[in-house]
């Protein structure tokens, strides 16, 4: 996915080349050790997803960015940055957008504490921006937190509900999405109807992407993912097609006996043909178009046609190459 392609908005993509600039030098400390370990994800690139739904959210593509808009997009990275840092050591991951991660190459010491000190920039940036914006950073940071402590409280349980596995994508995925738009909408002073509109569709669109990568997951190759497929199995995070397929009344049994502890590879690639093999995965697709269906109606009252049309097609985008769409 190009998400500029998709967008097809004037100004965005020049916006988000500034944007590069102005997010390194947000964390450059003048220390060269520190500096290194604050760049080191930033440098490595990323889809810039959060910034560009800032971006947009703000300008509609109509005009070039201003300096507090910038600003919001990089409050938002720098906070998605610094989760990434902690998700890392927590995962014990040892590459990242296909680089060394952060802990594997610095330490976890130092992982976690460069993670806190991106926190504290994004916070220190917001309340640059006022208070709106430096409230919703910290609701945005609470959303994260709830999230993950959801995540890690039904790590490895066969017994994760659709309400469990909902509440934890929502606080980790949703909300940074769901932010990003609505920073826009405040450093813009978009009319609060309009506010509004693009904190849902950010919510939605945020959801929608997880449930792709959790659909990804189980059905893309390991040279696709970057990763082995059912990674998420392997480490005891059962996502929503595994939810479906644990409850499958076929299968569940079967599937119930394999997980519950770490896998080796070739548990993983016996459970992850196991949730293939159930509707799990067309159960999930449903409840991704149900978002789809809740994105459309919140941008339907935005009154600029050219952002409605791109960030439609932008939301789709995520879903056009998953099987059962």
């Amino acid at each position: 996915m190009n998400p500029h392609e998709r967008l097809q908005l004037a100004f965005v993509q020049s916006d988000l080349a500034k944007l590069e600039t102005l997010l390194a030098e947000s964390v450059i400390f003048g220390d060269a050790y520190l500096d290194s370990v604050t760049t080191h994800l930033i440098y490595a690139g990323g889809k810039r997803l959060r910034p560009l739904l800032a971006v947009a959210s703000a300008t509609s593509g109509t005009r070039p960015a201003t300096h507090n808009d910038l600003l919001g997009g990089v409050a938002l990275e720098l906070m998605h940055l610094a989760s990434l840092y902690h998700d890392d050591v927590m995962d014990e991951a040892e590459v990242r957008r296909n680089v060394d991660s952060v802990n594997a190459r610095f330490g976890n010491l130092i992982a976690i504490v460069a993670g806190d000190y991106l926190m504290a920039r994004s916070a220190g940036i917001a309340a640059e921006l006022g208070n709106d914006v430096a409230g919703l950073m910290a609701r945005t940071l609470a959303g994260l937190t709830r999230g993950q402590v959801s995540e890690v409280r039904t790590a490895f349980s066969t017994e994760r509900t659709e309400a469990d596995y909902f509440e934890a994508i929502e606080g980790k995925t949703g909300t940074l999405m769901s932010s990003s738009c609505r920073v826009g909408a405040l450093t813009a002073e978009r009319p609060s109807v309009e506010c509004e509109a693009l904190t849902e569709f950010g919510r939605c669109f945020g959801m929608i992407y997880q449930l792709r990568d959790d659909i990804l997951d189980v059905t893309a190759t390991d040279n696709e993912l970057g990763k082995p497929a059912g990674q998420d199995l392997a480490e005891g995070i059962y996502n929503l097609p595994t939810i479906f397929a644990l409850r499958d009344e076929s299968i569940g049994d079967e599937l119930h006996s394999v997980l519950g502890a770490i896998l080796d590879d070739e548990e993983r690639e016996r459970a992850r043909k196991l949730v293939v093999a159930t509707d799990g995965i067309e159960r999930t697709m449903s409840a991704a178009q149900d978002y789809l269906a809740q994105a459309h109606r919140a941008l339907s009252v935005l009154p600029n046609e050219e952002l409605v049309r791109g960030f439609s097609s932008l939301t789709e985008s995520l879903l056009e190459d998953l099987p059962n769409y």
